[in-house]
């Protein structure tokens, strides 16, 4: 019964910290404190196998290779979000560098998304900046 708990409360830890942004230094300090007990765990795993069997009996799991089994379809669950959330944000990066680097090349500056103003007729070219189609237009 209590492997349920736990397993619910894991799943629902690593939905949690999917949905959050990582921010900066704490994120990266996470990341690294993780791994370091990842591998304590691991090393203390191979030494003392036992104890596996004995934490499955105490939580509800015949084996300890279920439990292992468990606990890493946790640990993949939140590879995964983890992954998909720096993949995400490196195509938003590559997406505006791409779009940067056309505009640069297309010799257009900055693009400025403004209102007119009242003294600014919408119909004068003068009045909104640059556009793309400024720069494409034939000299």
């Amino acid at each position: 019964m209590w492997i349920k708990v736990i397993l619910l409360v894991a799943i629902s830890s690593v939905a949690l910290i999917g949905l959050r942004a990582p921010r900066g230094a704490r994120h990266l300090a996470l990341r690294r404190v993780a791994l370091i007990a990842f591998v304590l765990f691991a090393v203390a795993s191979v030494l003392f196998p036992d104890v596996w069997n004995a934490l499955a009996h105490v939580v509800g799991v015949g084996r300890g290779t279920d439990l292992l089994l468990y606990v890493l379809i946790v640990v993949f669950l939140g590879y995964m979000t983890t992954s998909y959330l720096r993949f995400r944000g490196l195509e938003i990066q590559i997406t505006q560098l791409s779009r940067r680097i056309a505009l640069d090349e297309v010799g257009v500056g900055p693009v400025q998304n403004r209102e007119p103003t009242s003294a600014e007729s919408p119909e004068s070219p003068e009045s909104t900046g640059p556009t793309i189609d400024d720069a494409t237009a034939p000299a």
